[in-house]
């Protein structure tokens, strides 16, 4: 018998098997590339782009842009002018609502008294409760330090009343009978005074006013509007003894200009 060598192996062939027709998809075309696609598919079967886009909202009238209407806000609608705008207008109302409260009013007020600069004015008509003879209530508004007012006793009153409303930004008063320190040591000077002010509506505001014992001028601060009247009325005195009246030397009032 003769030898027979073994036979190579031979692969198997592919077997193809019959495929079914792809069918032509009757979906919407892809944005990108208009190829077809099958309904429900979520990317193109060709180059993978979103099928599904978001469409976009429909223009808003510019009254819905601004708060509170505002539900959605579109580019270029001027949203940095509707928020300046609407900055202005809160800002506008917040300062408004400040000054119409006293304590806004009062600081609006008291920054315009150091800012702006002040006159002195005279009043137009000056009496007295009493006096001592010889130094009438005149005295003590006459623009001279050598001449004083003359208070029999405490409680005595000095009125100065204003032709016109004013804005009142100080006192200035000149305790005792005269400026120089021996003459002023000779006579009984009041110490602790009461400012009642009458403003040109009926309200009337009081301030108590303290002095030093020495003499010169004794500034008092106020600040108050419309003022149409100031009385000054004496609490408590040193020096006192007897036939020695209370001086006042001169009494000044300034105004706002």
């Amino acid at each position: 018998m003769v030898a027979v060598q073994p036979a190579k192996p031979i692969a198997r062939r592919p077997v193809v098997r019959p495929v079914a027709a792809d069918e032509e998809p009757d979906g919407p075309p892809c944005p990108a590339c208009g190829t077809p696609n099958l309904p429900g598919r979520r990317f193109c079967r060709r180059c993978a782009a979103p099928l599904q886009t978001r469409e976009q909202p429909a223009p808003l009238p510019w009254w819905r842009t601004v708060w509170p209407f505002r539900r959605r806000v579109r580019s270029g609608s001027g949203r940095a002018l509707r928020r300046t705008l609407l900055v202005l207008a809160v800002v506008g109302l917040l300062c408004a609502g400040f000054l119409l409260l006293p304590a806004g009013r009062y600081v609006f007020e008291d920054v315009r008294d150091k800012l702006g600069g002040t006159a002195e004015i005279s009043p137009s008509d000056v009496t007295a409760s009493a006096h001592a003879p010889g130094h009438p209530a005149s005295a003590a508004t006459d623009g001279l330090t050598n001449k004083y007012w003359a208070a029999p006793t405490l409680g005595s009153s000095l009125t100065c009343t204003f032709d016109k409303p004013f804005r009142l930004v100080g006192v200035v008063v000149y305790p005792g009978v005269s400026t120089e320190p021996e003459e002023f040591r000779q006579g009984a000077r009041p110490t602790r005074a009461e400012l009642i002010i009458t403003k040109a509506d009926g309200e009337v505001q009081e301030k108590t006013v303290t002095l030093t014992d020495k003499p010169g001028k004794q500034t008092v601060r106020t600040g108050i509007s419309d003022v149409v009247s100031v009385r000054l009325v004496l609490k408590a005195a040193s020096g006192q003894g007897e036939g020695r009246p209370i001086a006042v030397g001169e009494v000044e009032f300034f105004k706002r200009t």
